[in-house]
């Protein structure tokens, strides 16, 4: 690879002979796993510290009960929950009590369905919509015609008052739910408690956005 700098998405190997995943594996000059090696090592005294430790481990444990058919071999596993279902099973692996929803007003009925069943599980459950403080948007110097309701007030998305009110309620773990691109960025800056997306914003695609990526060489080839 004629790139320097780590570019794993270009890897040209395949993922079972790749380096990142046998001791004997081959590796591209610009692989991380052969060049950062001071870096791998602040990384795993990082997961030494308890805390870190625990997340990583639980994180982990999820990640493998996500699929069956385990005992058959690796060939054969098959994926057997739904992301929500994840999300309320790592929660009460780490014994989070609260939970955060930052939703946006155009899934308001999903975060609904979302926040009921959450409650379902046990979890004392915190939601706060975008638009929480009808802060206008002439607070971020955008103009009228930049607007999406153009001519008429209109609320900012309002990601930081989210994450503060979020804060100021102690929750244990968020869930970020239709965020915008850049609200949601906005949201990670300011959240105290560790964060998890159930859904993104994607208006076009029905919050699916891996089907343009899916179809990048056919449908949605007008991309490139």
């Amino acid at each position: 690879m004629k790139n320097e700098h780590p570019d794993c998405a270009q890897c040209p190997f395949k993922v079972s002979e790749r380096i990142c995943r046998t001791d004997d594996g081959k590796a591209p000059l610009s692989c991380p796993t052969k060049n950062k090696a001071s870096i791998i090592d602040e990384s795993i005294k990082e997961y030494e510290k308890s805390d870190i430790l625990e997340f990583a481990k639980q994180a982990s444990i999820q990640e493998g009960e996500g699929y069956g058919d385990k005992e058959l071999g690796y060939e054969h596993i098959k994926p057997i929950k739904p992301r929500i279902l994840e999300v309320v099973e790592f929660s009460q692996k780490m014994n989070f009590k609260r939970l955060g929803l930052a939703f946006c007003v155009g899934l308001r009925k999903e975060a609904g369905v979302v926040g009921s069943f959450f409650s379902s599980k046990g979890f004392d459950v915190v939601s706060v919509i975008c638009k929480v403080g009808r802060v206008p948007k002439e607070k971020l110097n955008v103009r009228d015609d930049q607007k999406i309701a153009v001519g008429r007030f209109e609320s900012i998305c309002n990601p930081v008052l989210q994450a503060m009110i979020l804060n100021d309620e102690k929750t244990d773990f968020n869930i970020l739910l239709g965020l915008c691109v850049g609200h949601d960025s906005l949201f990670f800056k300011y959240a105290d408690a560790p964060c998890t997306v159930l859904a993104v914003k994607d208006r076009l695609l029905g919050h699916n956005p891996m089907a343009a990526v899916y179809t990048m060489d056919t449908y949605y080839r007008g991309l490139k």
